[in-house]
Formats: structure tokens, C-alpha cells, sequence
């Protein structure tokens, strides 16, 4: 039974979790393009999903005084790993690999309004007028960033495939923000982390397997191992547990405006990291993405969702 009418606002530490999950994301996305270049795609994954599940080890038990796991909650885990986890990263890494990174933070733009919509959709939240407002601010941020870096779009924007990959990958983690919803009203943001990385490594495991017969580890250096014990704790680990856990406290319509902060993160690594230059356009693109989500924030408390 669903309760109508406003409820209080969300606590301002779950939007401070959803905004960091996604900066983070986004960082890895910028640095994804280093990994890639050394490791075949799904040697990365198996070795991330490899590393992570270690780390996790102990977030699999169930905590005090938490149900045990539906053949409902199962089957969301199965499908929140299948494309939130395991394909997301596949379409994300070969999409920057066949693309720029340039390209994948315009197509990673329309994550907010993919989520809107399948929120519509599947859970039969409401969208506001300062929700779409905040989804177009979103929007239009990093098609301003995409302005700004367009001499380097010229250099090539990458094939169809490419292009279509990312778009797919946008679908994916849209798909992963509301079937997280579903599965955080009865399982531990730990717990859900630690399955879906699970799920993640078994579905990953043949082809990882495949690619490490024929790889050389030994030219692998150590700042790039470094960068990859980076990657697999905030993909699988960090990331996850910061983004359920804040998912619990806010609609996901609201939540999907904070993958803005995903382009926005792989673009700060371009400027701060790998020194791509950065003009007035830039700052323009993120007043507007912080203008998002100061929409998405005010209009979370009104969105009602109907379980």
C-alpha cells in the first residue's frame, strides 16, 4: 500500500552518496581508456570483479535481524548485476575503447532521462515539473561540455558500433538505478554490493579466463596494477554501496539526475588529471549539472512512488 500526499525530504548525506557514487564512476570511465589500452576488455573485468569480490568477502552474510533473500530479490540480484554490473561495463569499455572519452560523456548525458523514464515506467513514479527541469539542466551541462571539447570530437567521434555500445550502456545503468530501488527496501546496501559483484565475476569468469592464457602480466608495470586495485574497489565496491545506499532515501527519478556527475567525473579527470584544457564553456556545463541537482533535490520530496 502506497502513502500519498508529501513525505519528508530525503537527508541530504543520500544525496551527497548518490553525488559522489557517480563522480567516482566517472572518474574510472576517464581512466578506463589507460586500462584498456594494456588489458583486453574482459581480462579487466574478470581481474575488477576478481579483486572486488575479495574485498567483499565479508559484506555477504546477512545482517542482524535482515530477511533472507526471496526468490524475488534473487532474481532482481541476478538482472541488477546482469545489466547494471556485468554489461554496463562491457558496452561502457568497448564503447571508449572504439569511441573517445569525448564521446562517451555526450552519450553518458542521457543516463538522467533514461531513468526518468524507465521509473515511469516500472515504478510508477511521478515525474515533476522540477524534475524534468532538473533532468534538462542535466542535460544541456554536459552538451555544453561536449561544445567546449568539440576540437577533439572532430579528431573522430569513433564507429556506429561504438556509438551504439555506449548508448546501450546507458540503458544498462539506467536499468540498474531502478531495479536498485526495488531490491532497497529489503536487502543491505553491503549485501547487494558484494552479490552483484558476485553474479559480475561468475558471468565474466569463461571469457576473462579465455583472454589471461594468452596475456603477458609481466609487461604489466606497477602504477598501472596500482591503477587497476583503483578501479576494481571504486567499480565494484565503493561505488555500489555509496550509490544503494543513498537510493534507499530517494526516488529514483530524482537519483537518475545524479549520473550527471558521471560525465562530469570523466570529464574533471580529462582536465585535472590528464590535462585536457578547459575554458569558460566548461565552467558554464557544470553550473548547469549543480543546477540539476538542486532541481532533483527540491523536487525529491514530492515524487511519489507506488511499490
Amino acid at each position: 500500500m502506497s502513502r500519498l500526499g508529501r513525505a519528508a525530504p530525503p537527508p541530504w548525506w543520500a544525496y551527497a552518496a548518490l553525488a559522489a557514487s557517480m563522480a567516482l564512476v566517472g572518474s574510472y570511465v576517464g581512466l578506463s581508456r589507460t586500462l584498456v589500452a594494456v588489458f583486453p576488455v574482459l581480462l579487466l573485468a574478470w581481474l575488477r570483479f576478481g579483486i572486488a569480490a575479495v574485498a567483499m568477502l565479508h559484506w555477504l552474510p546477512r545482517a542482524p535481524g535482515e530477511a533472507p533473500l526471496s526468490r524475488h530479490d534473487r532474481v532482481l540480484l541476478f538482472w541488477e548485476s546482469f545489466l547494471g554490473n556485468f554489461l554496463f561495463s562491457i558496452c561502457m569499455l568497448y564503447g571508449v575503447k572504439l569511441t573517445s572519452a569525448l564521446a562517451a560523456s555526450i552519450t553518458m548525458a542521457a543516463i538522467p532521462a533514461a531513468v526518468a523514464l524507465l521509473s515511469w515506467a516500472f515504478l510508477r513514479e511521478r515525474i515533476g515539473r522540477a524534475q524534468l527541469a532538473g533532468i534538462g539542466c542535466a542535460v544541456a551541462g554536459i552538451a555544453l561540455l561536449a561544445l567546449a571539447g568539440h576540437g577533439d570530437a572532430a579528431g573522430g567521434g569513433g564507429s556506429l558500433l561504438g556509438q551504439a555500445l555506449l548508448l546501450a550502456a546507458v540503458f544498462c545503468e539506467a536499468s540498474y538505478v531502478v531495479i536498485g530501488k526495488r531490491l532497497t527496501g529489503s536487502v543491505s546496501p553491503k549485501r547487494i554490493s558484494a552479490i552483484v559483484n558476485l553474479w559480475g565475476l561468475a558471468l565474466v569468469t569463461p571469457f576473462g579466463l579465455w583472454q589471461a592464457l594468452s596475456f603477458d602480466f609481466a609487461g604489466v608495470t606497477p602504477p598501472l596494477w596500482t591503477l587497476l586495485l583503483f578501479y576494481s574497489i571504486a567499480a565494484s565496491m565503493v561505488t555500489v554501496w555509496l550509490w544503494m545506499t543513498g537510493l534507499r532515501h530517494v526516488p529514483a527519478a530524482s537519483a537518475g539526475v545524479f549520473t550527471v556527475m558521471l560525465p562530469v567525473g570523466a570529464a574533471a579527470v580529462g582536465v585535472l588529471v590528464l590535462g585536457e584544457p578547459a575554458g569558460w564553456l566548461h565552467g558554464a556545463a557544470f553550473a548547469l549539472a549543480l543546477a540539476g541537482v538542486v532541481l532533483a533535490t527540491r523536487s525529491g520530496a514530492a515524487a511519489s512512488v507506488h511499490p
